[in-house]
């Protein structure tokens, strides 16, 4: 074995222009398909627990004033806020549904390449 050529192609490769793969191509796609869903579900899932947070704090009489108005205006807020983190799950499914549609074809015919690739 001669080391020096071994290392001499090792540091060649980290300088030579590398070629996006299509097995990174997938994952970029993939991402690309299911980050607008997930995004929109952490937010708006957090959005509504911290105004869950809030009616609770307002009907415990943390915030707001000790009168039967605060209660009830705290209640209210708070089912606002677990309705809406009731509703962020399906909302999140049909999200990421339509994105998978939206790249379903691209990801097939890019999984198809790289599997016939490995088989040859």
């Amino acid at each position: 074995m001669n080391t020096d050529k071994i290392f001499a192609e090792t540091i060649a490769n980290e300088y030579a222009p590398r070629s996006a793969s299509k097995v990174v191509a997938l994952k970029k796609l993939d991402r690309k398909a299911k980050n607008p869903a997930n995004i929109f579900a952490y937010t708006f899932g957090i959005i509504l627990a911290l105004i869950f947070g809030a009616g609770m704090c307002l009907s415990m009489q943390v915030i707001g004033f000790a009168n039967t108005d605060s209660f009830i205006l705290g209640i209210v807020i708070g089912c606002v806020g677990m309705v809406g983190m009731a509703v962020n799950f399906p909302i999140y499914k049909k999200l990421l549904e339509k994105g998978k549609q939206k790249y379903a074809f691209e990801i097939i015919e890019l999984a198809k390449d790289i599997c016939c690739e490995t088989e040859k």
